[in-house]
């Protein structure tokens, strides 16, 4: 098992896409070391929503 620690971006940068990047790029690294789970958590603030619906579009869920 994989886990994303932490993905944070300056309010300036955020919603270009960084931040899906990252984390397929991390999610392939993962699949290419022979982990099949992969997890990652977030606050449920108002302050995490778009990271939420980044990592619910990438296909983590609860």
């Amino acid at each position: 098992m994989g886990e994303i620690y932490k993905v944070a971006f300056d309010p300036d940068f955020q919603g270009h896409g960084i931040g899906s990047t990252l984390i397929e790029f991390a999610i392939a690294q993962m699949k290419d070391t022979g982990m099949s789970i992969a997890m990652v958590e977030t606050g449920g603030g108002p302050g995490h929503a778009l990271a939420r619906r980044t990592y619910e579009k990438l296909g983590f869920g609860l």
